[in-house]
């Protein structure tokens, strides 16, 4: 078994095993370029993402910089946003939902160290996925960590490191990210539309 197997299997591996390294400096290649990108320039930005990213399941707009580790590990949903220095850590899967939006400043990170110290100063990790459902909004400076699931309609406050798995439609910040409350028919009400009688 290979390091990269190793990886995909869920074992301790090394991220600098060559083959690992390569595909990792590629992606870096290729993000240097995507981030050269002018903002108006957006078929551009658009292949280049196409490039780097698994799968783009529908239309996506992703603000400048924008850095992942492998790029093809990721996978967007329909309607995909986010805002400027989106960090992805992808050494195992990240798929998004549809209608995501996410904040400035945000970091999903699959990979992680092992807490004995004569594996780690090896320089061995071990990657878990992440995966974010249907009308997920992160607000900024949000850091998700390895193996956390979260739910459809669920709104992850600014600031928060999410570092346990979040249910279906629920308002959920802090450090450590817990749940709040959930998101109910009145929140509907909460800011005013033009012709509506919403109360902001």
């Amino acid at each position: 078994m290979n390091e990269w197997e190793k990886s995909k299997a869920g074992y301790l591996y090394n991220p600098n095993d060559p083959q690992i390294s390569s595909m990792r400096l590629k992606c870096m290649d290729l993000c240097y370029e995507l981030n050269q990108c002018r903002p108006s320039e957006q078929e551009k930005i658009l292949g280049y993402l196409q490039k780097i990213i698994g799968s783009i399941a529908g239309s996506c707009e992703v603000t400048l910089p924008f850095r992942c580790d492998y790029g093809f590990n990721i996978e967007f949903g329909k309607n995909f946003y986010s805002n400027t220095n989106l960090v992805i850590l992808d050494a195992a899967p990240v798929v998004f939902g549809d209608n995501v939006l996410i904040g400035p400043n945000c970091v999903f990170t699959t990979a992680t160290h092992p807490l004995d110290r004569i594996q780690r100063n090896r320089g061995l990790e071990i990657a878990k996925s992440i995966t974010v459902g249907h009308s997920v909004w992160f607000g900024a400076n949000v850091t998700v960590l390895p193996g956390v699931s979260i739910g459809s309609n669920v709104i992850i406050g600014a600031g928060s490191v999410v570092t346990k798995s979040i249910p279906d439609g629920v308002i959920a910040f802090g450090t450590p990210c817990r749940v709040v409350r959930t998101i109910t028919e009145a929140d509907k009400a909460r800011y005013s539309e033009p012709g509506s009688s919403g109360v902001c």
